[in-house]
């Protein structure tokens, strides 16, 4: 398992080189720079910032130096916060959108694999029906539209719950659910659909054969195989519920990295872009090489291949 494991990661090298590369150069072709205002600086006082951040030496040079803060850990500092290092935004910025992610990756779990169990039990039946309609819908309707539309209708119209902020268990609920909504049709879908080919096989029928209840049938005999999808799914679909916060932190106003992300886009803040950058596709690395190692644990047969 561990040299599976050392393969996995020495392979990601290369691939978090690109990601690298692409983001700082493309970051450098894009119009503007870290210090322009609205007010321009006086060209001596602009020559001296951008020496102290080595924006003056050759491109090439930069990425160098980039490259060797980044095998040390350093993901260097901010260049629009002053007194603060890409490492301590991510600090500071991440654990809240671990939390919001992580809330949302467990209701569209629970949600969607819920209701895709129901569905293949209800094969062809009303419920089954209603459940792909709703999943459907879920589906086409983004998070920066589901948002909105709840903030007006939970936090405006009702006044149930806050429309934004990070203030406390009530002020999850709106963002987690915006975030959780697409997933949950995703899950619902490919838990059906698993789960009637699984409730087909030869050794579930035996067992219905043998007079089981149909919670022992589907929880003890089904749910594992039926699950072997929706476990694939889960590796980028997590990574996609983290970094997928960027547009519902933006709405809700809530401090996590997706807003830093953003606001360091908008401000051509280099550092922080590239630092988020290269923390979400570590990630998403590390979470498809966790899904691959669940894979073994799930199934007897890839773990002895």
């Amino acid at each position: 398992m561990w040299s599976f494991v050392l393969k996995r990661l020495l392979s990601a090298i290369p691939t978090l080189f690109l990601l690298v590369a692409l983001t700082f150069f493309l970051m450098r072709v894009a119009p503007g720079g870290p210090f322009d205002a609205e007010r321009a600086l006086p060209p001596e006082v602009q020559a001296q910032v951008e020496a102290a951040y080595h924006l003056d030496e050759p491109v090439w040079r930069q990425f160098g130096r980039y490259l060797g803060g980044l095998m040390q850990g350093d993901l260097g500092p901010s260049y629009q916060y002053a007194g603060y290092t890409v490492n301590e935004l991510v600090a500071q910025g991440f654990p809240v959108s671990l939390q919001l992610g992580m809330a949302a990756l467990l209701l569209a779990l629970l949600l969607g694999g819920g209701a895709g169990i129901l569905a293949a039990l209800k094969y062809n039946g009303p419920a089954d029906h209603g459940i792909m309609a709703l999943a459907m819908t879920g589906l086409a309707l983004p998070n920066f539209v589901v948002a909105p539309l709840l903030v007006l209708a939970f936090a405006v119209t009702l006044a149930w719950l806050p429309a934004g902020g990070w203030d406390g268990p009530a002020s999850l609920v709106l963002p987690v659910l915006a975030l959780a909504l697409p997933q949950v049709a995703a899950i619902a879908r490919l838990m059906r659909g698993s789960m009637i080919e699984v409730l087909g096989q030869g050794y579930v029928r035996a067992a219905r054969a043998k007079g089981l209840p149909e919670y022992r049938v589907v929880l003890v005999h089904a749910l594992k195989p039926a699950l072997m999808p929706v476990l694939s799914y889960l590796g980028p679909a997590t990574a996609q519920l983290i970094t997928g916060s960027v547009v519902i932190e933006q709405i809700f106003s809530i401090p996590g990295l997706g807003r830093h992300f953003v606001q360091g886009a908008l401000n051509r803040d280099y550092t922080v872009v590239m630092g988020v950058v290269v923390f979400y596709g570590a990630l998403i690395i590390l979470f498809n090489l966790i899904v691959d190692l669940l894979y073994g644990v799930l199934d007897p047969r890839v773990r002895q291949r």
